[in-house]
């Protein structure tokens, strides 16, 4: 069953991050805000990827001057899905 979270990012300017993992795959990744072609493409490369893995290659990138990025947030909600943090969750 695909659980599905959302994600409250810091210092972005997307609003949310909303994604579904099962099987420790992610699934149905959707930012509120940003760079919407950038964020569609990073959506599409992902989808159905390992979650961890795709954590991994995301987590430190930057954005301009600031010390994170759409996709360094995703990978801290990645993170904090898959090792059951209190991120707003419910089953799809």
């Amino acid at each position: 069953m695909r659980e599905h979270y959302e994600y409250q990012p810091e210092g972005i300017c997307a609003k949310l991050i909303e994604f579904e993992i099962e099987d420790g795959k992610i699934y149905g990744l959707h930012f509120l805000g940003g760079c919407n072609g950038n964020l569609k493409a990073i959506a599409k490369l992902v989808e159905g990827k390992d979650a961890l893995i795709t954590a991994e290659i995301l987590r430190g990138n930057t954005c301009g001057h600031k010390m994170t990025s759409c996709a360094d947030q995703l990978a801290q909600a990645i993170e904090q899905a898959m090792n059951g943090s209190e991120l707003q969750r419910k089953a799809s």
